[in-house]
């Protein structure tokens, strides 16, 4: 009986290491998905911050033209 509940124990162990070792991984993979997605968001900001100063431009320089 001792060496079922050892062997028993023995598998759950390794179960839970593959475990650990896979969620490690999805750990692991998921922050460099967060990293891509935090630099992508940087750049769609800079985007969208230069076309708002372009637009606002465009929207000063016809109010100027309208008043000449």
């Amino acid at each position: 009986m001792e060496s079922d509940d050892l062997k028993q124990l023995e598998s759950r162990i390794d179960q839970l290491i593959e475990a650990c070792q896979r969620l490690q991984n999805e750990n692991q993979s998921l922050k460099s998905e967060q990293g891509n997605l935090q630099a992508e968001r940087a750049r769609l900001l800079e985007k969208t911050r230069i076309a708002r100063e372009r637009i606002e431009s465009m929207i000063n320089r016809l109010k100027a033209l309208e008043r000449s």
